[in-house]
């Protein structure tokens, strides 16, 4: 099972520092026949993924769905009967779960999405509600899905796209949800999964370390994807010290949020994974697909007039061989076989944008995008700088006889680097590589 030592900022398994690799299944227990869950479980498998987040319930914009299974009996009004549960929904859920964990896969269970919760955005919403959980139902519900899948060695994610709005909501929801689940099971590891630029996690959750690690959401809305290495900076300086997990990043091929015309591909997503792992977020990173997180029929019904009015996702046969994913399995591999859980941002060393070193002149837009949008991190062997659009790197030191190379993210291809070093500026430059799209800088401290 995933672990975490006291004070670290990595996971573990099996007393091995592990990297999470997640792939995102919101809507897995209502829409995905066990024959298809076996052979996505499967294919992710193979590309290097170890978790698939999954909505315990039924998610509020999942695309329909030919499988008539939810986690409650209906009322005549469309809201469930929370006291009413469907054994035969829990039952295939069971199997699911069982599945993947033969498979050497850990299911991150969320157990309350916001839309469950009073007084949340998502609650709030004009979109198909099913009902507010009872808080007479909360520690009764949790307790069976522990007892039923603790088995399994899951991660119990708390909350699901949530803010924070009311004490009541913190409390009496979250709160007592997050209690039950370490009473319980005191080993499990348990997390907040918050919504896309939301860095608040109040005090509460806190104070007796009940969170074992934090999630953030960089999410979809184009405007804001600096959030990815934002947020990561904002909760690895965080204390107490934990993991840091970017959970949501924008998903490939998932339309704009707000219904802005264009949709983010597979360089767009890798850009996103790199700046989070070198920014704080480097215990693992989350995928996302569209058309796998909604689990989509192209013969059937997807609603883009609701929530952030995300165009319509791909079919997910198509969805789950996006190349975004092969990406992203790269990036486990290479922390893992490089051993970089020690690895800790390093922006300092970066001096593209900071000034005027080749004497032309430098609008102020892009002093600050070339010295945020480049990311850099280093431990004690390596220093790793993320390019995601070709440019002479400038670093504050002299690695002109350290080893270096160019890795090119798109088709993994390696390329030799050679660093200047000007001891006037105390600067060394590595000229840009011959690859057109993003690259990972690698420099090895050893001479």
């Amino acid at each position: 099972m995933f672990q975490v030592a006291k004070g670290q900022r990595y996971f573990t398994r099996d007393s091995r520092p592990i990297f999470y690799l997640a792939d995102t299944c919101w809507s897995a227990f209502t829409n995905i026949s066990e024959e298809d869950w076996e052979y996505y479980l499967n294919y992710r498998r193979e590309q290097g993924f170890n978790v698939i987040q999954v909505n315990m319930l039924w998610q509020w914009d999942a695309s329909s769905s030919r499988l008539d299974v939810l986690p409650f009996h209906q009322l005549d009004n469309g809201h469930f009967d929370f006291s009413c549960p469907n054994k035969d929904y829990f039952d295939r859920a069971e199997r699911m779960i069982a599945k993947a964990y033969e498979k050497g896969i850990t299911i991150a269970l969320v157990l309350l999405w916001a839309n469950y919760v009073p007084d949340t955005w998502a609650s709030q919403m004009n979109i198909r509600q099913v009902g507010l959980f009872p808080k007479e139902c909360i520690e009764d519900y949790v307790t069976d899905v522990v007892s039923r899948y603790d088995q399994y060695n899951p991660l119990y994610i708390i909350s699901g796209d949530t803010d924070f709005q009311t004490q009541e909501v913190i409390e009496d929801y979250y709160g007592k949800a997050l209690k039950k689940v370490k009473e319980l099971s005191p080993d499990a590891l348990t997390a907040m999964h918050i919504r896309g630029r939301y860095k608040e996690i109040p005090d509460y959750f806190l104070k007796d370390e009940s969170i074992d690690f934090y999630m953030y959401q960089s999410g979809h809305n184009q405007q804001f994807q600096e959030t990815a290495y934002t947020l990561a900076d904002y909760f690895y300086q965080k204390m107490p010290i934990k993991p840091v997990i970017n959970s949501e990043p924008c998903y490939e091929l998932m339309g704009y949020s707000r219904r802005e015309y264009g949709r983010f591909d597979r360089r767009d997503v890798r850009k996103i994974a790199w700046q989070s792992v070198l920014s704080g977020a480097h215990a693992g990173i989350t995928y996302g697909a569209h058309g796998i997180w909604s689990w989509h029929d192209e013969s059937l019904v997807f609603d883009s007039s609701i929530g952030e009015a995300f165009e319509t996702p791909y079919d997910w046969r198509d969805a789950l061989k996006f190349e975004g994913a092969f990406d992203y399995g790269f990036v486990r591999h290479f922390f893992e076989s490089e051993d970089l859980f020690d690895i800790a941002p390093a922006q300092h060393l970066l001096l593209n944008g900071k000034s005027n070193t080749e004497g032309m002149l430098q609008s102020s837009e892009f002093q600050k995008s070339v010295s945020t949008e480049i990311r850099v991190a280093e431990n004690d062997s390596l220093i790793l700088v993320y390019i995601p659009s070709n440019i002479q790197v400038k670093l504050f030191g002299d690695y002109s006889k350290q080893s270096a190379y160019y890795l090119d993210l798109d088709k993994n291809r390696r390329a030799e680097a050679t660093g200047v070093f000007n001891s006037e500026k105390n600067q060394t430059t590595f000229k840009m590589s011959r690859f057109v799209q993003d690259t990972l800088l690698v420099i090895s401290k050893k001479i």
